[in-house]
């Protein structure tokens, strides 16, 4: 066999290539300091306990207290998280993140006494207080908590409660380790002849190869891995389904989707109008694979089909420089702030930007209010789509930098829910950027494609996906056993449904649900497709609009939480809660899939 193109160990990547993580800590040696510090002061919760309902400079006193607290271990915890991201082999880093994540569970439990006894006032009390100054920064927090009360325990549950929360993170981080770090894939030979070490983030390149036999190979060399796994896959995303139904119940929610959608004040309706909506457009959908297998003279379309560009001849490359560049032009919409802000952390150290050895998979952006919004890359140059995932996740970083600038630490974390707009908000910009930019017919049909399997993946995929918690949840609330088998046959059930009769499904793909990350942090998925139904019709606002179109979207990302999800995107001009914004999004997509056509 020839050399392997095998991944770098961690200690053999470029300095210039890695992220920074000085903003936070300068060392492992400051953390160490910081972190002693940090669990000594979580102690001073005691003084309160007992305490809250005595006066208002008391409950001003703790609530202060533990907003310090509470950042502190955001610092700590942001700092052991990444340097774990770096290297999931690292046993160092891992016993970093294990000392932390057990003192914050600590500090969860010393803290648990202050929604019971807030919620423990009286009414009128309560509310009288809140007119106090000295409470003025908390009162959308304690009116936030206030409405918790049907949902909050009494003092010695809601310990309880804090005290498993290193327990009820066991299956995700099982199924990290394994994802990560265990997982053992062959080589592969790319179209070139070249033996490429298989890995996750190579498999989507791989995905892109204009070589339909190579496709099929990575394709059937990937997911014999988890094939050899799937019993243990099954063990752990059917703890973390569990996990939800115990929480949901213990907390008095009538099921784990109403107790996740509860925080963010978004009723069921929005969740059952997306499936509901999606449903009514799939024919635009199959319309479109059958159009993909034509051109590609395809005489069938299998998944692993749907990824190489159907202009497979029109090759991209793009440096890291010059796709910053690129997306960097690209958002000019937005203002010299906010690209010049972008740009110095983009060329800058905010980034790691390549794969490595037991790196984690995929693409993340990790904001703090103290620190840099980081941005974790597996970087193709060749594949376009990491073009995109870089504006994406910029796009969440330049949300956190404005939040974190415009809000006080209690309000400066916004919920996932507005957090993909932001992201795609960039996408739909770097995309019309390109498109204009299109020299002939070939390279603006090459763009559209990749704009219909931009929606197609994050709009009806992701509510794919989000069908498949649903359903699954369900299951588990109804007291079924979730086997092997009953994983696999609600996911195939829901492959054909959403890729039509006349698409071919490998027996494999059954197995995609069990490679899913975000499975493990259920009722998260429907975010991305409500996230872009928003960003289409924002994206439009802002580029046909003017300076008070403009101002309005940088205010709904300075916004963090000082306003629920569906307030914030009103006043930037979406109203999620009617179907509008999806339909909206899928006619369009169906208008692409026609053009499409006709350009080829």
């Amino acid at each position: 066999m020839k050399s392997i193109k095998k991944l770098p160990a961690r200690d053999r990547v470029k300095q210039a290539d890695c992220w920074d993580l000085g903003s936070l800590f300068p060392d492992d040696g400051a953390w160490e300091k910081a972190f002693g510090k940090w669990t000594r002061q979580i102690e001073g919760y005691a003084k309160f306990q007992g305490t809250l309902s005595a006066d208002v400079a008391t409950l001003a006193s703790c609530l202060k207290f533990d907003s310090r607290a509470d950042r502190a271990g955001e610092q700590l915890g942001t700092y052991a998280f990444l340097k774990t991201a770096e290297d999931a082999a690292n046993s160092t880093y891992q016993r970093m993140l294990g000392r932390f994540q057990n003192v914050a569970s600590r500090a969860g439990q010393l803290a648990s006494f202050i929604r019971p006894e807030i919620l423990a006032m009286p009414a009128a009390k309560l509310k009288k207080w809140l007119a106090d100054r000295r409470l003025a920064r908390y009162r959308l927090m304690l009116e936030r908590l206030v409405r918790q009360k049907p949902h909050t325990l009494g003092k010695k549950e809601e310990r309880l409660l804090a005290m498993q929360s290193e327990m009820a993170q066991a299956a995700g981080q099982a199924f990290r380790q394994l994802n990560d770090a265990d997982l053992k894939f062959p080589p592969i030979k790319d179209e070139k002849g070249q033996w490429i070490e298989l890995s996750h983030a190579t498999f989507g390149t791989l995905l892109h190869s204009p070589n339909r036999a190579v496709r099929k190979k990575a394709f059937d060399r990937y997911y014999e891995q988890f094939a050899a796994h799937e019993n243990t896959l099954t063990a752990t995303l059917s703890g973390s389904i569990q996990r939800d139904v115990y929480y949901a119940r213990a907390r008095n929610f009538p099921s784990a989707l109403d107790a996740a959608l509860f925080p963010d004040r978004v009723p069921t309706s929005v969740y059952d109008n997306l499936i509901d909506s999606v449903h009514r457009h799939l024919p635009a959908v199959f319309r479109y694979y059958d159009l993909r297998r034509r051109k590609m003279r395809l005489r069938d379309i299998h998944q692993y089909d749907t990824y190489v560009p159907i202009l497979s001849d029109l090759k991209t490359r793009h440096t890291w420089n010059q796709a910053v560049r690129l997306v960097i032009d690209a958002l000019e919409p937005l203002g010299s702030e906010y690209c010049g802000a972008m740009e110095e952390g983009l060329t800058g150290r905010w980034c790691d930007r390549y794969e490595n050895r037991g790196k984690q998979s995929g693409a993340f952006s990790c904001g703090s209010f103290d620190g840099n919004p980081y941005i974790l890359m597996n970087y193709q140059p060749d594949v376009l789509e990491h073009v995109f995932t870089l504006a994406h996740e910029a796009g969440h970083s330049m949300h956190s930098c404005y939040s974190a600038r415009s809000q006080p630490y209690e309000y400066y974390d916004y919920t996932i829910f507005v957090a993909e707009v932001a992201s795609t908000f960039n996408e739909q910009l770097l995309s019309k950027h390109l498109m204009d930019r299109a020299s002939d017919p070939r390279q603006r049909a090459f763009l559209i494609n990749r704009q219909i399997d931009a929606i197609r993946g994050t709009i009806i995929r992701q509510t794919m996906f989000a069908e498949f918690e649903k359903i699954t949840h369900a299951l588990a609330e109804s007291g079924e056993p979730l086997t092997v088998d009953r994983f696999k046959g609600v996911y195939g059930d829901l492959l054909g449904q959403y890729f039509g009769p006349d698409f071919v499904l490998d027996e494999q793909l059954n197995l995609e649900c069990f490679r899913i990350p975000h499975f493990y942090r259920a009722f998260y998925v429907y975010k991305y497709a409500t996230g872009l139904s928003a960003a289409i019709a924002l994206s439009q606002r802002v580029t046909e609009g003017g300076p008070r179109e403009l101002k309005d979207y940088l205010d709904f990302l300075s916004g963090g939480c000082s306003k629920d999800p569906l307030d914030l995107l009103r006043g930037a001009g979406v109203d999620m809660e009617q179907p509008a914004p999806v339909d909206t999004a899928l006619a369009h997509f169906g208008r692409l899939v026609e053009e499409l056509e006709e350009l080829l």
